[in-house]
């Protein structure tokens, strides 16, 4: 039988069945404790004390399916108690997937320190860690809630047309956040309400898109 050259190992003829065996067991050997890289992550994973967090990964990565499902909102019941500003499931699943990593990372390199003690620090330095990206974060999200028409009811405006009319007229409103905001608005009778008017919004038309006016001044005698 003839030789064969592999990766510069000679393998006799009797060898070669066997060859494969060997370079898988040299790739075991290579890849750290005997383990492959894949296998060894899901056991590092379901091994103590990453697996006492791994329930609640699983937790937090199925309700972000749902939520691109469109399942769920994430935003739902934020203003009430939503830590650092963003809303509380962006909190819990960043603390949660801080954690578990840290928990893994830690329980592979401990270094001698107990294992028992790597989630309790795991836990205290994504505590930490996601305090630092709530902050600047909850700056690039939305604060309150969506602005209504509805919220436009009850404010004065004034009027930015010549004329206003029960099919034409255009006026400028302030929102208590001090925005502003250029609006259709049409009155039921014939007043005169030219450019700079002060009218006082009453009514809103949702189907139609404006809001129905009379002069501040008639309303005020009105009252």
């Amino acid at each position: 039988m003839k030789d064969v050259l592999i990766q510069g190992f000679p393998i006799r003829g009797q060898q070669r069945l066997t060859w494969p065996v060997t370079l898988w067991t040299a790739t075991q050997e290579l890849s750290g404790d005997g383990r492959l890289m894949g296998n060894g992550f899901v056991e590092a994973a379901l091994s103590f004390p990453t697996v006492l967090l791994t329930p609640l990964l699983v937790l937090v990565v199925g309700y972000w399916i749902v939520v691109i499902a469109g399942g769920a909102d994430p935003e739902a019941g934020d203003g009430h108690g939503a830590p650092l500003g963003v809303p509380a499931p962006v909190f819990v699943s960043l603390l949660v997937a801080l954690a578990w990593f840290g928990t893994l990372a830690g329980s592979q390199w401990h270094a001698g320190f107990p294992l028992w003690a790597v989630p309790l620090a795991a836990l205290l330095a994504a505590a930490v860690l996601t305090r630092l990206i709530a902050i600047p974060l909850s700056r690039l999200l939305p604060t309150g809630a969506d602005a209504s028409r509805a919220d436009f009811v009850g404010l004065t405006c004034v009027i930015r047309t010549g004329r206003v009319t029960g099919t034409f007229g255009q006026a400028e409103v302030h929102a208590p956040d001090g925005s502003s905001a250029i609006v259709q608005v049409r009155q039921a009778g014939e007043d005169a309400l030219t450019a700079g008017t002060v009218a006082l919004i009453y009514d809103v038309d949702s189907e139609g898109e404006f809001f129905w006016v009379v002069p501040a001044d008639i309303a005020r005698k009105g009252l």
